[in-house]
């Protein structure tokens, strides 16, 4: 009787592991429907003639900085962003594609390997213009669409009254990381864009500037 139960209780815990495993906290509460495209493209940056400039507050375990917060598309799959302070001393000059980036400057106190990788991939996300859906999940306000992302997924959030995006999360099988929550008039370009890491304390937020 005990060795039953013991097998049991090991089998209905193997299968809890599968289940936990092939699903995700993102796309809880979701019905997950067949594809209706296998590509989604965002607009938000990807006109070559726009400079693109954003006043950037940042909050980082307590400490506040604000900047300017330029991307400027300069050819089809790559995009320069330039950080500055608010009275234009250059931060951070780089250049960032789906596969390269490339730092052209930085000040020392951000030259650090956990600070460059932080940003190279918030921008990375930020900037991306394609991805490849895997998987289709619906509610009666969003649509989303799960693409991969090395051992995590982005999940696309499209909401059904606007017709746009809303959000990107960026999440591996337990738990999100990065979350990116866009305002927008247009599905061509985001006036206000939050970044928010859940797995440091750091927020991102650009507010569009206006001349």
């Amino acid at each position: 009787m005990q060795r039953s139960t013991i097998l049991c209780l090991t089998t209905s815990l193997f299968f809890l592991a599968l289940v936990s495993c092939g699903s995700s906290k993102v796309t809880a509460g979701y019905v997950e429907k067949p594809l209706t495209t296998t590509v989604y493209d965002v607009l938000y940056f990807s006109d070559l003639q726009t400079d693109y400039v954003y006043k950037a507050n940042i909050a980082i375990y307590g400490n506040a900085l604000t900047g300017i917060f330029i991307a400027k598309k300069i050819n089809d799959k790559t995009h320069r962003v330039v950080f500055t302070t608010e009275f234009g001393n250059k931060l951070i000059d780089c250049e960032i594609s789906p596969t390269d980036f490339k730092v052209n400057a930085i000040v020392p106190e951000l030259d650090r390997k956990i600070i460059v990788n932080t940003l190279r991939e918030d921008f990375r996300l930020l900037l991306r213009e394609q991805f490849v859906v895997q998987k289709q999940f619906e509610d009666t306000e969003n649509t989303i669409y799960q693409s991969a992302d090395g051992k995590n997924s982005n999940y696309l959030f499209f909401s059904k009254k606007a017709k746009k995006l809303v959000k990107i999360v960026n999440a591996s099988p337990r738990k999100e990381k990065i979350n990116l929550s866009f305002t927008s008039e247009k599905d061509i370009f985001a006036e206000d864009i939050t970044i928010k890491h859940y797995n440091i304390k750091l927020t991102i937020v650009l507010h569009y500037f206006k001349p």
